[in-house]
């Protein structure tokens, strides 16, 4: 059992290493895009034509990277357009020109220019390497301009820009670049010499294209006067052959028509006749027809008429019957309803006034006790709370009477010992006022002593008011003074 055991142990971890070794081999095989180049560096082998070079590149293609002695890095294989400002350029006739250009350069994906752009562009970035083919072009540029006329570089601007290709790429192809494209967009000169070029092969279009306008001109006038002779002998004749043409054909046309008159009037008296007995016979058979017809919808409408008076009938009673078991079950629904919400509400309404009551009937207890148990100490206690809105309640009774003016003529008689009208009206008055010591002794209780018993201190209290009104009525209740 043990060596099974070491055995299946020994088998495992081989199975394990082979596998990670497999996928790390796997993890190093890289593929190269279409539009990069895969440079490939470290140990490439020696002997071979390969092993000559420092570096392998791989452009559409795929290959593995051994660990630790080789790595890899990518070259775009992106066109880069490039900017060529020359100014100044010295030409053969020795007068400088500007020459504006454009070029458009990319990585060369030949053998032998992409093995020089691995050794001397790899690690470089975008505008380094357009830098460095800038000075190549400014170079190579310059020196074609010294080698041609204003003239030849003005016209002949194929001839130019194969010579500027020409030299540009060779030197272009020595770091591993391609040119794709040059674009010269104007080319001007300091002393106005190429403007003046134009303006002399202007001039001298401008003069050949007016006398070519002239020439054609005269042409035109020869051709147009020849062509009119021609035009009206064409015409003379013409118009004879015509009017002779038109002629003979009147003659004919005459001929037919009275022979097409003939056969038309043939024509129309059949065709009268046979319209004739066609439409008696289509008279007959539309009177059949609606015959017929009117049988027919006889009968249908009278059994359309049958069957909507049943149809509307039955709907209708139908229709009775569903709305009265329509209304009978609304009105138990509405009567379940109502009585439920009659007894929730009777329900409510009763737990309220139990609670009410309970809630009552303890703090009437409660009142008892402090009153030392005594049930009408706590009634008088009760009403004492009250008495003040009591009081409140019974100066309200008058409070709200209105009077603007009160006149009263009193002549002052009322005998001896005998109080006047006017103060018979005023105690009257307060007297309609039930007294406080009544209002106390209804309620059970009494008046302390300091505020008077009974009917002393409510004729004193009214002594002091009639006394109190009499003095402030005396100027207007006796006119007799105030003559």
């Amino acid at each position: 059992m043990p060596a099974n055991f070491e055995l299946l142990v020994a088998v495992t971890v081989l199975i394990v290493v082979v596998f990670t070794t497999l996928v790390a081999l796997l993890s190093r095989y890289r593929k190269c895009p279409s539009d990069k180049i895969m440079v490939i560096y470290g140990k490439i082998g020696k002997g071979t034509a390969e092993g000559q070079h420092s570096s392998r590149c791989v452009h559409g293609g795929a290959s593995f990277i051994w660990p630790v002695i080789q790595s890899y890095q990518y070259l775009s294989l992106t066109p880069v357009s490039i900017n060529v400002d020359l100014r100044n350029a010295l030409s053969k006739q020795n007068i400088r020109i500007d020459v504006p250009s454009r070029f458009t350069v990319g990585i060369s994906t030949e053998p032998g220019i992409m093995q020089n752009a691995a050794e001397r562009l790899l690690g470089l970035k975008q505008l380094e390497i357009e830098d460095l083919a800038k000075d190549i072009i400014f170079g190579q540029l310059r020196l074609v301009v010294a080698t041609m006329d204003i003239e030849e570089i003005n016209t002949d601007r194929d001839k130019f820009l194969e010579a500027v290709s020409r030299n540009v790429e060779s030197e272009l192809k020595k770091i591993g670049l391609r040119l794709i494209n040059v674009n010269v967009t104007d080319i001007k000169d300091e002393s106005g010499y190429i403007e003046a070029l134009g303006k002399e092969a202007a001039a001298k279009a401008i003069n050949d294209a007016k006398k070519s306008v002239a020439e054609k001109n005269r042409d035109g006038s020869i051709g147009q006067a020849q062509a009119n002779q021609d035009e009206r002998i064409q015409v003379a004749e013409a118009d004879s052959l015509a009017i002779r043409g038109e002629n003979e054909a009147k003659v004919t046309i005459a001929n037919s028509d009275s022979e097409r008159r003939e056969r038309e009037a043939e024509a129309l008296r059949r065709a009268m006749a046979a319209e004739k007995v066609q439409a008696a016979k289509a008279l007959q058979e539309s009177y059949e027809a609606e015959k017929h017809a009117e049988l027919v919808r006889a009968d249908r409408e009278k059994a359309t008429k049958e069957a909507d008076i049943i149809v509307t009938a039955e709907i209708q009673k139908r229709e009775m019957e569903i709305q009265a078991e329509a209304e009978a079950e609304q009105m138990r629904r509405r009567a379940n309803g109502e009585a439920d919400a009659i007894y929730a509400k009777m329900e409510a309404q009763a737990r309220g006034i139990q609670a009410i009551l309970s809630k009552q009937a303890s703090g009437f207890t409660e009142l008892v006790k402090a009153a030392g148990g005594d049930a009408n100490d706590a009634i008088r206690l009760l009403l004492a709370d009250k008495m003040e809105e009591l009081v409140k309640t019974q100066v309200e009774a008058i409070k709200n009477i209105k009077i603007d003016k009160v006149t009263v003529w009193d002549g002052g008689a009322g005998g001896k010992g005998q109080a006047p009208a006017t103060a018979n009206f005023l105690s009257g008055m307060v007297k309609s006022i039930p007294p406080i010591n009544d209002l106390f002794q209804m309620a059970g209780m009494e008046l302390p002593s300091f505020l008077g018993k009974g009917q002393e201190a409510q004729g004193s209290m009214e002594k002091e008011i009639q006394s109190d009104m009499e003095q402030d009525a005396e100027p207007v209740s006796n006119p007799s003074k105030q003559q």
